[in-house]
């Protein structure tokens, strides 16, 4: 069935008018003024409302492993989370176990996402373990539509990889138009301060933050965007939480470095204040990098305001506070890092457009059009226009909503949200031309969406 929008104000990254939009065999086939379709087109009228390109998440950890569990939400119940909170395509994360080849880790989640993966979805590679063999396979990567690796500095004795690793997989990336993604964290460091706490018998999780100072960010920041300049090679931080990380990629950039970062929804919410909650609430916002100082949150906006930062992610990495967080209870070393966020995303960053510090344009580019960009799904995702797939999200800017718990989706027992106001949410969200939420209720098909090759690293978006 086609689908005709009519009477809407559109919003892309770089542009904001009055138009209809009639899509067509999955994409949108016309953007005009009083478009008239086919007798049997669905028309959904869009008076008062922004249509935008929907969604694009490039930082979720669907079905995957952590500190001795597995997140809350696999396939089915995290991408449904997703669609009702304007997303429709996801890039979730592949991990490597110690032996196994990228094809494995990559087969792992083909058949977890299959026939459940509710919105579309592609993978990134990871990389903990990089013998000649797995080297080789990067150069296999492309063929199969994962153009992305990441790479952690972070946990020391897991996946914390050495600075050899770094540059073998930066030079054997660049080669094949795939780019690295670093989670930037100095783990030998870290590993040091949280020993040192639990020593000292400070085991609450306030002391999570304490353990993961700003510097060490800022430090594995500096280091990987030098090893990059090294071998030439583009470089993408995730989940940036400070603005001193934020400084070590501007100087790389000043010194010709193609560096990118992303930061997330929390970080613009919540500070190390959070951590300290009565009765080990403090748990739900254990996530690495940590909540920073209470400073730190509108320097966060400010950097994404300004081009600094060029995504919001969600780093959607969801446990259970009851049965999972709460593994750590008499350390918390031992909490499993990660919150949800997947279906908050798009609803807590508009309201920096209601505070007056993000420009429409802007909050689309920033939640959609940058990553679509970066990571090979531009121009079929993250923009309205002639050709590209009918992914929209219908919003109403005059919706209001205090959030809660009961109002997502996803699986996971709570939210960092509960109780906080919001005005702004997607009311319809389209995927290739289906409406498949309305009312942010999910009406698409459970299992309907499609898998991503994505295309090659073309270069700064």
């Amino acid at each position: 069935m086609d689908l005709l929008v009519k009477n809407g104000t559109l919003v892309t990254a770089t542009d904001t008018f009055r138009a209809d939009v009639l899509i067509a065999g999955e994409k949108i086939v016309q953007i005009g003024q009083s478009i008239d379709a086919d007798p049997t087109a669905r028309v959904v009228d869009a008076t008062g409302k922004y249509v935008m390109p929907a969604g694009i998440d490039p930082h979720t950890h669907l079905a995957s492993p952590g500190q001795g569990t597995t997140t809350a939400d696999d396939y089915l119940s995290g991408t449904i989370a997703a669609a009702c909170g304007g997303t429709t395509s996801i890039v979730n994360f592949a991990f490597q176990d110690k032996g196994d080849s990228l094809e494995a880790s990559l087969g792992r989640h083909v058949q977890s996402a299959a026939n459940r993966a509710s919105i579309d979805y592609g993978f990134h590679a990871m990389i903990s373990d990089l013998t000649d063999a797995v080297q080789a396979e990067i150069a296999s990567l492309p063929a199969r539509g994962v153009t992305s690796i990441k790479l952690f500095m972070a946990y020391r004795g897991s996946m914390m990889v050495d600075d050899r690793t770094i540059v073998r997989t930066l030079a054997e990336a660049k080669r094949n138009g795939v780019l690295v993604m670093v989670h930037a964290e100095n783990g030998d460091a870290a590993d040091f301060l949280q020993q040192k706490m639990v020593g000292e018998g400070k085991l609450d999780p306030k002391y999570h933050a304490s353990s993961r100072p700003p510097r060490v960010e800022a430090e594995a920041t500096a280091r990987a965007a030098a090893l990059a300049e090294v071998v030439g090679a583009p470089v993408y931080f995730v989940h940036v939480s400070c603005t001193e990380a934020v400084d070590e990629i501007q100087r790389a950039r000043a010194r010709g470095v193609d560096a990118m970062g992303e930061t997330c929804t929390h970080y613009l919410y919540f500070n190390e204040a959070d951590l300290d909650r009565a009765g080990f609430e403090g748990a739900k916002w254990v996530y690495t990098p940590p909540p920073r100082g209470k400073h730190m949150p509108p320097l966060m906006w400010r950097a994404i305001a300004s081009g600094g930062l060029g995504v919001v992610a969600s780093d959607h990495c969801p446990f259970n506070f009851d049965g999972q967080k709460t593994l750590g209870r008499d350390d918390f070393t031992r909490i499993p890092n990660g919150a949800p966020g997947i279906e908050e995303r798009l609803i807590f960053t508009y309201q920096g457009v209601n505070d007056g510090r993000l420009t429409l344009n802007r909050f689309v580019d920033l939640v959609s059009t940058k990553a679509a960009k970066t990571f090979g799904l531009y121009p079929e995702k993250g923009t309205i226009a002639i050709g590209s797939d009918g992914d929209l999200v219908i919003w109403d800017p005059n919706a209001e909503l205090s959030m809660t718990h009961s109002a997502l989706h996803s699986s996971v027992d709570y939210t960092l949200y509960e109780g906080k106001k919001v005005r702004g949410l997607p009311d319809i969200v389209t995927l290739r031309g289906a409406v498949i939420v309305e009312n942010r209720q999910f009406v698409g098909q459970a299992g309907g969406g499609r898998y991503i090759a994505r295309k090659p690293y073309a270069g700064p978006a």
